[in-house]
């Protein structure tokens, strides 16, 4: 079995920061590609960022500039820390990981959520 936590959301007002975690647990052998996604209400969830087990970096133009995408592998966990907040990244973000478990199976997993709100 694979859990996924994540952490770090909540209210911020319009321009301040937010840092999301991410932390994987379980019988893992290997982590390949994390990432982050979001859903809004009465939206389709939408890749936020990801990040590859080597470190390349993806980021979607609605955030790119004001977002990092990290990892620490010895945690495994993944990060997203977001800056200069506006009202439209308010949403659900959901972590997503490919994950290779001790059995040799390669899946995608996902975070429960957690709601990040950005209002004054």
């Amino acid at each position: 079995q694979v859990q996924l936590v994540e952490s770090g959301g909540g209210l911020v007002q319009p321009g301040g920061s937010l840092r999301l975690s991410c932390a994987a647990s379980g019988s893992i052998f290997s982590i390949y590609a994390m990432g982050w996604y979001r859903q809004a209400p009465g939206k389709q969830r939408e890749l936020v960022a990801t990040i590859t087990s080597g470190g390349s970096t993806f980021y979607a133009d609605s955030v790119k500039g004001r977002t990092t995408i990290s990892r620490d592998n010895a945690k495994r966990t993944v990060y997203l820390q977001m800056n200069s907040l506006k009202p439209e990244d308010t949403a659900v973000y959901y972590c997503k990981v490919q994950i290779i478990s001790t059995l040799g199976r390669q899946s995608d997993y996902w975070g429960q959520g957690t709601q990040v709100t950005v209002s004054s």
